[in-house]
């Protein structure tokens, strides 16, 4: 598998879609978007009550909908339309409703949203979900996530999914101490995630922990504008940006 020849390093990556005023984050209008422009996606996924997994980045509904809640607590996916996102007529999309609009246009890159830092479980049910869908879909994707027990399942029960570990320094988190420190240092990735990249916040890039990752493709995430992609550009093979149209 050489990635460094993939759309992992070769495509810009537009994060949540290719959002604007009017093209809401990881909204259907935002993916349509970066489709015209040829970007692949980066998303974020959820699984709310009913086992549906949607398509939406924070916790909490407030800062996308104006609604007071969690995400996760959001009880089937009829109960989605109740929700607008940032006053527009866009609405959560479902992962289903995304990869069936995207069909193979533009690679997707999953990000999967849980940060219980806990040991291996193989009854994940979120996992187990996802790959439901994604073993039906045929265009090119891969998967990342923060925790590196989401990534151990993926190792173990679908070798075959590209996987990525997504670290930054934590500097806002509240996790525990020996949480951060491992993570920041990606000290699991040989025994517990193995990814087949990284991705790191921009603003933490280049530091010692990535170097010892050369053989692996290294994203930088989520550049501004032009101006940062050009500082963080020697540093990386590729970025996943939002807010401005990367030029070489």
């Amino acid at each position: 598998m050489d990635l460094f020849n993939s759309w992992l390093v070769n495509r810009y990556i537009a994060h949540r879609g290719l959002h604007d005023s009017t093209h809401p984050e990881n909204s259907m209008s935002a993916f349509e978007n970066a489709i015209k422009f040829d970007y692949a996606i980066e998303l974020d996924v959820h699984q709310i009550e009913d086992g549906t997994i949607v398509v939406f980045h924070d916790e909490t509904l407030m800062r996308m909908t104006g609604r007071d809640g969690y995400i996760t607590q959001v009880k089937n996916k009829e109960e989605l339309e109740n929700f607008r996102l940032l006053g527009t007529d866009q609405k959560i999309p479902t992962l289903e409703e995304v990869l069936e609009f995207v069909n193979g246009k533009v690679p997707v890159l999953i990000e999967i949203k849980d940060y219980k830092i806990q040991h291996y479980n193989p009854q994940n049910i979120f996992e187990s979900n996802l790959f439901e869908i994604l073993k039906n879909y045929n265009g090119e994707y891969a998967i990342m996530s923060f925790n590196p027990y989401v990534l151990k399942w993926f190792k173990i029960h679908a070798p075959e999914v590209i996987r990525g570990q997504l670290s930054c320094f934590f500097r806002d988190n509240k996790m525990k101490f020996v949480v951060k420190y491992a993570l920041k240092r990606m000290l699991l990735n040989k025994k517990t995630s193995e990814p087949h990249f990284i991705a790191y916040d921009y603003h933490d890039l280049p530091n010692r922990y990535v170097k010892k990752y050369k053989k692996l493709p290294l994203l930088a995430w989520a550049i501004p504008n032009q101006q940062e992609y050009m500082r963080v550009a020697p540093h990386c093979d590729n970025i996943i940006f939002e807010g401005f149209r990367p030029k070489i």
